[in-house]
Formats: structure tokens, C-alpha cells, sequence
């Protein structure tokens, strides 16, 4: 290891969503911090030198997107996934979840009907909703522990006439891994009813052992792909602001493009870019440390609650940083359980209902933070359920 990721770094007063909106969302401000999706450890040190030196220069005018911005990730890709993409297909974009409003308002008339895959992350359903698009709802499987595709209820959605499947991929909060053999099933009623498919793939580098993220937009020319990337979950750079959609097709990439002229918006600052850029060229090492240490931390977590909270039990993640229990076993109804672990345990997790109604009776944990941090968190899980049950 050559990244200290155990140093706890005191986040409280700097603005930080986690920490700093405790008292709002949980109703106090001692609860352990252990839901927004970002990540208690300093970005790669590249990156922060890079953000200094650029500081340094004393304008901060508005800012183009250089050539090497584009390459930086392309380079990236290639390395990390064998993945060729080229620039012109790459727009920049401010946001994974602008990304969805934009693509969804771009590529599909009002009405229509959008498929999304609970339990998933909630900005999932209001990118359809607000948009005024259709729901269409293909709820994801769980037998034995893990998740699936409804691979037969999708196919009904898909004759019913929706145009777009919005996939996230590696899955949040299930934190599955999609495997080809699914996404080539995915792929293949897609293209027999023609539906265009977003894959969000933001988690894709944080990817435990044993498994191997599969670009979707890398598997297929028949069928349209959006695919949706960022380096800001890999590095810890969401505030930044700057992702990026992969559009093969220039007729889609003109009208998203549109969109986002019509809002007046623009992702370009001269920091969200010297970030993105930094990390891409410099993150890799950084990286490859945290997913061994994340590694460790969720087999510390799958050990304890196997032998010490016989009440719930973990979905084995295959990516991702974010844990997802099932404690449909306490009996608990969805608020109850909430305040049960805000108040009892001390811990604030998300509650699963956001992910979708399949979502009750489950907890969402990050657990990218100072595995001392984890440790004690389980054990004051374990403690009031020992106290309660």
C-alpha cells in the first residue's frame, strides 16, 4: 500500500454534503456519515498538485476544452477496457444526471415511454418524470443473493413500445457487475425493438477482484449506445461537476448537444478540466490501492455481519463502493427502520424505498471511508440490534 487512506480527514465545515447536511436530512448531527456517494479519502495527489498550479495562475476566465482533455480519457479506456473511442464521439457534459435530463429530452418525443431497472439510483426516475416521459418500471431479480435481469418482463416492456433503457452499469446500489452473457441478452431485445440504451457507467473502474467491467457501447454496432462517463466516483472528484457522454452517432450527439444549448449551460471551468484531466493521466497507481483497500474493508464487513448480525445480510457487491442489506428480517416498515438506524445505531445510511418500492426493507452503506471508520459503524449496528432484538 502506498496510499495512507486511513487518515481520517475532518470533512465537517467545509460545505460537504455528507457531513455537512446531517441535521437536515437525518435530524442530528452526531450520525456517522455513511450515504452520499462520495468518498472520505484525498483525490489523488496529481490531481491536487495539478489544481494548485493552476490556481496559481491568477484568471480564471472561461475556458475551451483542450485536445488533451479528450485524450486523457481516451487513453484511459484503451488502457483500462481495450476500448477504442474516438473524440468526436466524446461530448462533455456537466453531469451524469444533466446528462439523463438532456439525452432523454433529446432523443425521445413527450410521453414516451423510458424504462428504468429498480432498486437504482433515484435521479433514474426523475430524469423520466421530469422530462414528461413515461415510467416503464423492469424491476431487477434477486434469488439466492443476486441480483438479475428480468430478461422476459423486459421484452414485454419493449413490445409495449418503449424507446429507451436507461442501465446502470456496474449497478448502484446492487453493486452488481453485469456479465457479457446478460448484456448480450439485454442487447439483443434492444435491437430487436430497436431501443436506444443509456448506460451509465460511472463506477466502472472501481471493480472488486475476479470481475471485469464490459463497456456496453463495446459489444454491439447494431444498437444505439449513450454511454455515460466521468472520472469523479473513480477519483473522488464529484463536486467538479465535468462528465462526459460517449455518442457514436452524430445525428444524437447534434440533438443532445442541442439540448444543452437551449439550457444555457456549460461544463467547462478551469478546475473541473485540469481535474479531470490530472486524474485520468496520473490516477492509476491511486487507484489500484484503493480498490485493494476498499477490497479489504468489504471483507472485513461480509465477515462481521456473517458472525455478528445474523438479523440482516450483505449483498455481495461486485463493484462499487456502496454496500446494499437486506433487513427485510427485522420486520421493520421502511420508516421505521430508518429511525431505527439513525437513532439506535447512530448511522446514517440510505434508506432503500428511494431506490424503488423493491427497494423497502434494505440500507444502502457507503464504505468509502477509513476502514476504522466502517468497523465501528457495524459495530454500533451490531450493538443496537443486540440492544433491540
Amino acid at each position: 500500500m502506498t496510499v495512507d487512506f486511513d487518515t481520517q480527514i475532518d470533512r465537517s465545515g467545509s460545505n460537504s454534503l455528507k457531513f455537512d447536511a446531517r441535521q437536515a436530512y437525518f435530524g442530528r448531527v452526531d450520525v456517522m456519515p455513511m450515504w452520499v456517494a462520495d468518498m472520505d479519502f484525498a483525490a489523488p495527489q496529481a490531481v491536487t498538485d495539478a489544481l494548485v498550479q493552476r490556481a496559481q495562475h491568477p484568471l480564471y476566465g472561461y475556458t475551451m476544452y483542450p485536445d488533451s482533455l479528450y485524450q486523457s480519457m481516451i487513453d484511459w479506456c484503451h488502457r483500462r477496457y481495450d476500448w477504442e473511442i474516438k473524440h468526436t464521439e466524446i461530448m462533455m457534459c456537466p453531469g451524469v444526471v444533466p446528462s439523463l435530463h438532456a439525452a432523454i429530452q433529446a432523443l425521445t418525443e413527450p410521453n414516451a415511454k423510458v424504462i428504468v431497472q429498480p432498486p437504482v439510483y433515484f435521479p433514474f426516475f426523475s430524469a423520466v418524470t421530469q422530462t414528461g416521459r413515461e415510467l416503464v418500471l423492469n424491476p431487477l431479480q434477486l434469488q439466492d443473493g443476486e441480483y438479475s435481469f428480468d430478461l422476459n418482463h423486459f421484452e414485454e416492456c419493449a413490445k409495449q413500445g418503449a424507446e429507451l433503457l436507461l442501465l446502470c452499469s456496474p449497478h448502484n446500489p446492487v453493486g452488481r457487475v453485469w456479465r457479457s452473457d446478460e448484456l448480450q441478452a439485454l442487447l439483443d431485445i434492444a435491437e430487436r425493438y430497436q431501443i436506444t440504451i443509456i448506460s451509465d457507467e460511472i463506477h466502472a473502474d472501481l471493480i472488486y477482484p475476479e470481475q471485469r467491467h464490459l463497456p456496453l457501447a463495446d459489444m454491439t454496432d447494431s444498437v444505439n449506445i449513450i454511454t455515460a462517463i466521468a472520472p469523479s466516483k473513480t477519483f473522488n472528484i464529484p463536486g467538479m461537476g465535468l462528465s462526459t457522454l460517449v455518442v457514436p452517432d452524430k445525428q444524437q450527439r447534434k440533438q443532445i448537444n442541442q439540448v444543452f444549448d437551449s439550457w444555457h449551460v456549460s461544463a467547462a471551468n478551469p478546475f473541473s478540466i485540469t481535474a479531470f484531466e490530472a486524474a485520468y493521466q496520473h490516477g492509476e497507481a491511486w487507484l489500484d490501492d484503493l480498490m485493494r483497500y476498499l477490497s479489504n474493508s468489504l471483507q472485513w464487513v461480509a465477515d462481521f455481519v456473517a458472525s455478528e448480525i445474523p438479523q440482516m445480510s450483505l449483498i455481495q457487491p461486485e463493484g462499487t463502493y456502496l454496500l446494499w442489506f437486506d433487513c427485510r428480517e427485522l420486520g421493520l416498515d421502511n420508516q421505521a427502520l430508518r429511525r431505527f438506524f439513525i437513532d439506535e445505531a447512530g448511522v446514517g445510511m440510505n434508506p432503500g424505498y428511494v431506490f424503488g418500492d423493491c427497494g423497502s426493507g434494505f440500507m444502502r452503506m457507503n464504505i468509502g471511508t477509513p476502514q476504522q471508520q466502517v468497523q465501528q459503524a457495524m459495530q454500533q449496528i451490531a450493538s443496537a440490534l443486540r440492544k433491540a432484538f
